[in-house]
């Protein structure tokens, strides 16, 4: 028999290679035990519902062929937003105008997809729905590459980015040992204020090669002084180094190391650009030999090719149990992972009121930082290994990735 409750997905915040195993996960769960009726997606998130801006999910992944493309799809299949969510008292009409689509298109559960930002709209949402008396169930299932959301023991989405870090930064130490020039190569990389991205860059270290030689991370008050005189003693026993960089590194007073940054977003992030670019030139100035900047910036969020399959799986995984502890009438929450065991390593998933988690945030460890804070201990080095195992096996067609259709997100009048 047909469930006449449906359910609706939204996807918001940065992507992610994973975020789409999340959503495939969500949908297996559903069709396979028969939870809902309908699953709708909402295209770019909230701000795209209220535009009327959403798709059949249940008819166009009707197959679990198709789910399984959907999985090894990088980014937001549903696409994204930005938007800042107003508190009710502010702008009640948006809350009305949602809730009466919930209603009119008998939506029981609403998941949504996302970082720390998104799990604001989940709180925002749920407290709403439990002011007014409302029947919507509203879940969050986390994501992000910065792996900063509290409760969880990592992210969906941190595992594949860490692992796409570490191979740049082998890759990089390639490209840079071949010539016999003394250099010095920075590479930023994304975190504003939490550095598991760049802390990730170690995983890249070999028998046969140190890099990244020095790691600076947003959680350590970064010293230009000192960040120069470490350059010069690793200068005087090795000819090429190489630096990970956070994009978020800030003095003791707090101010932004780059060399310039952007206006805020909706929700007061300051868009930031060139701390590798201001190192290179502080070092340049204090050098006089090669110094240059790589940003890796957008190419660490969304590289299918070099993910890790235990971050899908898991990925997919959170999905099935969102799908299912929403079906139960659970609401306020956010999915987690509890890390059980390290070797074998194992983990389960559960749930935590949402009021935990939105508008938090998880730095790394001072006792994982070293004491010099220009590198990271062992103990991160064992809690990220796990995270980045395993190669899946991506379809291609005409030797290009065989990834899932998303014409709906740039082709104009697709919703007219």
């Amino acid at each position: 028999m047909k469930n006449k409750n449906n359910c609706i997905i939204g996807q918001s915040g940065g992507p992610t290679v994973a975020i789409n195993a999340s959503l495939s996960g969500i949908i297996q769960e559903i069709l396979e035990k028969n939870l809902y009726g309908t699953v709708y997606g909402m295209v770019n998130g909230i701000e795209g519902l209220l535009q009327g801006k959403y798709l059949n999910l249940s008819s166009a992944f009707d197959t679990r062929e198709k789910l399984d493309q959907l999985a090894m799809t990088p980014s937001m299949f549903l696409g994204s937003c930005r938007f800042k969510l107003p508190a009710c008292e502010d702008a009640e009409s948006i809350y009305t105008s949602l809730f009466d689509f919930f209603e009119r298109e008998q939506i029981k559960t609403v998941f949504y997809i996302g970082g720390n930002d998104s799990m604001d709209t989940v709180l925002k949402l749920s407290s709403y729905a439990k002011i007014h008396d409302k029947p919507v169930n509203i879940i969050g299932i986390p994501k992000t590459i910065d792996n900063d959301l509290p409760l969880t023991d990592h992210t969906p989405g941190y595992g594949s980015a860490a692992k796409f870090v570490a191979t740049t930064l082998l890759e990089i130490a390639h490209d840079t040992y071949i010539y016999n020039i003394p250099s010095v190569t920075i590479v930023e990389i994304m975190g504003r204020n939490a550095g598991w991205l760049t802390a990730a860059s170690a995983l890249a270290r070999t028998s046969y090669s140190p890099a990244p030689d020095l790691i600076y991370l947003p959680e350590v008050p970064f010293d230009k002084e000192q960040f120069i005189n470490d350059v010069k003693k690793l200068k005087e026993r090795r000819k090429n180094i190489i630096v990970a960089v956070s994009e978020g590194i800030k003095d003791k007073d707090g101010n932004y190391i780059s060399a310039s940054h952007l206006a805020a977003d909706a929700f007061g992030h300051k868009q930031l650009c060139g701390a590798g670019k201001a190192l290179e030139n502080l070092l340049k100035d204090a050098l006089g030999c090669k110094v240059r900047a790589v940003e890796i910036n957008v190419l660490q969020r969304a590289a299918a090719h070099s993910s890790s399959l235990t971050d899908l799986h898991e990925s997919v995984l959170i999905g099935q149990n969102a799908a299912q502890l929403g079906y139960e009438g659970a609401t306020a929450k956010m999915m987690c992972y509890q890390r059980v065991s390290d070797s074998p390593y194992t983990l389960e998933v559960f749930s935590t009121d949402i009021s935990q988690v939105a508008n938090q945030e998880k730095v790394i460890p001072r006792s994982w930082i070293s004491k010099e804070g220009n590198d990271i201990t062992n103990a991160f080095l064992e809690y990220a290994k796990p995270l980045i195992l395993g190669e899946p096996q991506i379809p291609y067609q005409a030797g290009i990735p065989d990834y899932c259709n998303i014409a709906h997100l740039h082709q104009k009048g697709y919703f007219d």
